[in-house]
Order: structure tokens, then sequence, then C-alpha cells
């Protein structure tokens, strides 16, 4: 196994079999929850996940096939994005995961169209997408 098939599944992580995806989500969830204050170390380490995630996932790709389901940095990416727009509770993790999952799995347009970009990118795109939708629903409905 390389270094980024490795990275790319977030070590074991992706080779969950009942729902790896789901599970680097809820990782995610509870890793912001417990955090004692997400802030600019949680936006820091956001931009990092991206970063390697944009080299690792395309080179994963090429190992593992197109978008392999084992591939989860994309939902680390994801959901700490969905994250940041949430109350630092356990409510507030519970509502940025639920939307982000069901964002990330329903693929609404143009969410879905995302997937289309070469590489990395169209690994991560999807998921970013996903996430930076559910961090604005999350905080329309909060404002409401």
């Amino acid at each position: 196994m390389t270094a980024a098939r490795w990275i790319a599944t977030v070590g074991p992580v992706g080779h969950w079999p009942w729902g790896p995806g789901t599970l680097a989500s809820a990782l995610v969830a509870a890793l912001w929850w417990r955090m004692p204050a997400p802030g600019w170390a949680w936006l820091a380490g956001l931009v990092a996940v991206i970063a390697v995630g944009l080299v690792t996932a395309g080179r994963a790709e090429v190992e593992l096939g197109r978008d392999d389901g084992r591939i989860v940095i994309d939902e680390v990416a994801g959901m700490g994005l969905a994250s940041i727009a949430v109350p630092h509770t356990l409510v507030g993790a519970g509502i940025a995961f639920a939307l982000f999952r069901v964002l990330d799995i329903w693929k609404p347009p143009p969410i879905g169209r995302a997937q289309d970009l070469p590489g990395g990118w169209g690994v991560m795109a999807d998921d970013l997408a996903a996430g930076a939708a559910a961090a604005v629903l999350a905080g329309l409905g909060l404002a409401l």
C-alpha cells in the first residue's frame, strides 16, 4: 500500500466494511465536538487536509479506481467544512453530520457535477461542496 493510499483512506477507516464515509464523517464530528475550542487551529487543519487530499485522493484513485468508496479523506474535508457553521455542542456536531451526510450521499445539483473534475479535484470537490452547503443550511437554520 502506498503512502498516498494510506492517507487517502485515512489508514484503516476507509477499509471499514459498513459505510467508511459515514465512519470518517462521524470521527470528524466527534473530534470537532471534543476539541476544547475549534477555531483557527480547526481552519488550519482543514486547509491542510484539503491540500493533502487533493494530492493523495488523485493518486489513490489510480490504485483503487475512480472515486472508490475506500477513499475517505474527502469526507474528512467535507465534514470539517460543515462543522464550522454550527455551535460547538453535541447537537451542533449532530446537525453538521446529518446535513453533510444527506448532501454527500444525495448529491443534489450542482454538488454531484463536481465529481466530473479530473483526479483528486473530482474526488474532493463534491464533498467540499456538500460540506459548504451543509454549513450554509445550518447557518441559515440557526439564524432563523
